[in-house]
């Protein structure tokens, strides 16, 4: 049995995301040891196992275990793991996670995208994507997102989509050998009453 809003393919021009799959994983892998210099200082580890290489931590047989994971959140309404693809080319990953219904309805989301696009509209196109499907058919009211306050690039991108700033996370993850602050942001399903990808799009249009 699906959850509400789940599996979902979403596109806007040249950008889409859509589930994982199980052949996915040389791209997915291909990627991420590509960016590594791009991506490891922002992610963080179980403090409490041994720092393994950047390769390992991102190979093919790691990208299957994950996916038997998301699958099985996915099915059971916690989590909607969304493979991000630029012209059909994997290209990052979007994840809303701890997916909390009742009076709470809210979720929490994380993402990354290869360092070859960024700058070019790619994640924040996605992620308003995927905010409209949240407030949508999954049924949401906010999406919470939490970033360090040296990742200027994830911080545009959810000043670009409306996100309200709610406070600071003292030693919030063990990211880079170290617990990093984090600071915490909000996105309600009524903040954006006419769709956040529609509002991006007119923003960049002037309109």
């Amino acid at each position: 049995m699906s959850a509400p809003g789940w599996p979902a393919r979403l596109a806007h021009e040249e950008v889409a995301v859509r589930p994982p799959r199980s052949r996915d994983g040389a791209a997915w892998s291909q990627v991420r040891v590509r960016n590594a210099a791009w991506l490891e200082r922002w992610e963080g580890r179980p403090p409490r196992s041994e720092p393994a290489p950047w390769a390992n931590r991102n190979s093919p047989a790691v990208f299957a275990t994950l996916l038997r994971v998301q699958r099985r959140e996915a099915k059971a309404g916690r989590l909607l793991p969304f493979l991000l693809t630029v012209e059909d080319r994997v290209a990052g990953a979007i994840t809303v996670g701890g997916v909390t219904r009742g009076a709470f309805d809210s979720a929490h989301v994380g993402y990354w995208v290869d360092e070859g696009v960024a700058g070019r509209g790619v994640m924040t196109t996605a992620l308003a994507l995927v905010l409209d499907h949240c407030f949508g058919p999954v049924g949401l009211h906010r999406v919470e997102a939490n970033v360090r306050p040296e990742n200027g690039a994830s911080l545009r991108v959810l000043s670009k989509l409306g996100f309200t700033a709610e406070g600071r996370h003292r030693r919030y993850l063990f990211i880079d050998e170290q617990w990093r602050d984090h600071l915490g942001f909000a996105l309600l399903a009524e903040d954006a009453p006419d769709g956040v990808l529609r509002r991006l799009v007119e923003g960049r249009s002037g309109a």
